[in-house]
């Protein structure tokens, strides 16, 4: 029971990283037009990039976690250096 609570916590986190950089994305692009414009259409496409970019960070973690390796392996794959691993793997030989 608590190894399955401890993993759906640890998917939950994961699921927000995700979820995190459409949100972040967007949120950038959206302040940008939103600070440079004067008029009331700059802010309001201002505000619904930012929020748009919340609605695909939602809907990428969400289509995700409910995929058969779910969000802990997208992350860990995303995070892994093949690249290093090999390199310390030829060291060790």
């Amino acid at each position: 029971m608590w190894f399955k609570i401890l993993e759906l916590i640890t998917e939950i986190v994961a699921w927000f990283e995700i979820m995190i950089s459409p949100t972040l994305i967007g949120g950038i692009f959206g302040a940008i037009i939103y600070f440079n414009s004067e008029n009331l259409i700059g802010k309001i496409a201002g505000i619904s990039i930012g929020v748009l970019g919340l609605l695909i960070g939602i809907i990428l973690a969400t289509k995700i976690f409910k995929s058969k390796k779910g969000t802990v392996w997208f992350i860990s794959r995303i995070m892994a250096t093949p690249e290093l691993d090999e390199e310390i793997e030829e060291e060790n030989d």
